[in-house]
């Protein structure tokens, strides 16, 4: 059975100080569990004081929001893998609808950052997810296919046994309008055949897949309800110590 992952994405929010009071009364509210593996994906620049705050040796994982290409040169405002990895960052979060809508990420672009995260040890969260009017329109799974295809197209069995997906309805990110289970579920069951089509079922058997958008203390038992759902990444629920202990302790008890 697939280990749940719960992955906070903070965004831009949460200064390096705030970053350390949040792990401070996070841990005091949670503890840890063989049942399921917790993330926080701070901003930059809170990355090392959520470092020294969780300690060496923490069962929380520390993850960057993004990552460039290439390891170093003259690339004003970026990170390098190298340079998450000093820092003890775990997981990677790349192609999320923000940078893909706010940014012009194109698939192109997240191939390279998956790749570059994965020569230099970091696990990556791949993120797709369809707007609204392509939902309305039946064009969901023909565009998740298309951001898969994008994203991990050249990429050996063993390589994609470390990423993890999560698919994330853009129509649902921020907006309190989380997708059903059932809305869920169908898209999560496409994604693992389509891994299972284009690698193997072995490997389509390992590979996590997420649920991202409006992710609640309310919503997060209905969705690790079906097998076919392996964790979460969360947003604005996050934001918060007690709501984010609340999803970490559903998830913890829900696949015991």
């Amino acid at each position: 059975m697939r280990r749940p992952l719960i992955v906070g994405n903070w965004k831009m929010n949460k200064t390096a100080s705030e970053a350390v009071a949040f792990i401070r009364d996070f841990r005091e509210r949670v503890a840890a569990s063989p049942h399921a593996e917790v993330v926080l994906a701070p901003a930059f620049t809170a990355l090392e004081s959520a470092r020294n705050a969780l300690g060496p040796s923490s069962w929380i994982g520390l993850g960057a929001q993004n990552v460039h290409w290439e390891t170093h040169g003259s690339f004003t405002g970026e990170v390098s893998a190298p340079m998450l990895r000093e820092l003890d960052c775990r997981y990677v979060i790349v192609g999320h609808s923000d940078r893909r809508t706010l940014f012009g990420e194109r698939d192109e672009t997240i191939q390279k950052k998956v790749q570059a995260a994965l020569r230099h040890g970091l696990s990556p969260i791949l993120c797709v997810g369809e707007s609204l009017a392509e939902r309305e329109t039946g064009l969901t799974e023909s565009v998740v296919t298309a951001q898969l295809n994008g994203g991990l197209a050249g990429l050996s069995p063993q390589d994609l046994a470390t990423v993890t997906i999560a698919y994330e309805p853009v129509w649902a990110i921020g907006t309190g309008r989380a997708a059903t289970t059932e809305q869920a579920v169908t898209v999560h069951r496409s994604i693992r055949l389509f891994v299972e089509t284009g690698w193997d079922n072995d490997t389509a058997s390992v590979v996590r897949i997420l649920y991202g958008g409006s992710v609640t203390p309310q919503n997060i038992e209905p969705l690790l309800a079906s097998d076919a759902i392996d964790g979460a990444l969360v947003g604005g629920a996050c934001l918060s110590p007690d709501s984010f202990a609340r999803i970490v302790r559903s998830a913890q008890i829900q696949r015991v």
